[in-house]
């Protein structure tokens, strides 16, 4: 029997994949769990349209990040903390700040999550702070840190 996987299947196959399977394995295992359909024309078919569709909305999810991307370059983001003497700061600056600051001061919605920081910030001046939009996009987002 000819069977679509709709899962993984270890030592069988991928998602997507059409594979043969011996009778009692797909009635017995592949479909009461779901993990795949039986190859009919339809079946095939529904297939086609759902990779489709998926492409599509990968490439949707591209240039929305790329846009976004675009805006957070054109654009800078000021935090203010506390310093002491000397410029030395009490505390830093983290990439739930540089969110905040974003949402306020750019009004765009960017999860902090996103926000590449290595180390905290714990200096006054610019930084060049990468944001991780999509696995093809990163935008670099200018935060200028000053004495609050």
């Amino acid at each position: 029997m000819d069977i679509v996987l709709l899962e993984d299947v270890k030592a069988l196959g991928k998602k997507g994949q059409v594979v043969k399977v011996n009778d009692g394995y797909a009635r017995n295992f592949i479909l009461p769990k779901k993990l795949g359909v039986e190859a009919t024309a339809k079946n095939l078919n529904d297939l086609k349209l759902q990779k489709a569709n998926e492409a599509k909305i990968a490439a949707e999810q591209l240039a929305a990040a790329k846009e976004l991307g675009e805006k957070l370059e054109k654009s800078s983001v000021t935090v203010a903390i506390k310093a002491g003497e000397g410029g030395r700061a009490f505390g830093s600056v983290s990439s739930k700040e540089i969110g905040k600051a974003i949402q306020e001061q750019l009004g765009l919605d960017v999860d902090k999550k996103k926000i590449v920081l290595n180390d905290p910030i714990k200096a006054i001046g610019s930084f060049e702070v990468p944001i991780k939009l999509h696995k093809d996009v990163t935008a670099k987002l200018a935060v200028k840190v000053v004495e609050a």
